[in-house]
């Protein structure tokens, strides 16, 4: 509870002093569909850095001059830097999209059908590459308003989680 009032009090003051490299990421298992949805919260100016390192050249994220080779190499690179575990199981996600909100993106993952997760790893690599001190906060969510979190980075890039 205290690392959630934590991540959010530290990314309101982010958003307005930005001297600090961090990434949010919501993990919730979805009973209806029975898919781990995952939504990743990630400063587009930040992303623009590494996405520019990984094509060899620049990325503009909000007027791209090729819509659709942004989305390509959007959808490569948090593929290629999310990983999840249900039960021990790798789950192989898919990329939904994302939408623009002010200084950053939302970005939507999601899983093929899995079963109830007693255990939820995570492996998170966003962006540590490109920015020394980067953090990548996730909350896992399981039939609760209330999460458990883990807090990810350059040395601990994978935690895991039990339900």
């Amino acid at each position: 509870m205290h690392l959630g009032i934590f991540s959010l009090t530290l990314w309101t003051w982010m958003t307005f002093l930005h001297p600090f490299f961090i990434t949010l990421t919501e993990v919730r298992f979805n009973p209806s569909s029975k898919k781990m949805e995952l939504a990743q919260k990630i400063f587009w100016d930040d992303l623009e850095v590494a996405l520019s390192k990984e094509a060899g050249g620049s990325v503009d994220f909000l007027k791209p001059k090729d819509k659709a080779k942004l989305e390509s190499q959007v959808k490569a690179y948090l593929l290629k830097h999310t990983q999840v575990w249900v039960n021990g199981k790798m789950v192989p996600l898919s990329y939904v999209g994302y939408e623009v909100e002010e200084d950053a993106a939302w970005f939507y993952l999601e899983s093929g059908i899995t079963v109830v997760p007693t255990t939820v790893e995570v492996q998170n690599t966003l962006l540590l590459r490109e920015f020394a001190g980067q953090q990548n906060i996730v909350h896992v969510y399981l039939n609760s308003k209330s999460p458990k979190s883990l807090l990810l980075g350059e040395g601990k890039e994978k935690g895991r989680i039990e339900f």
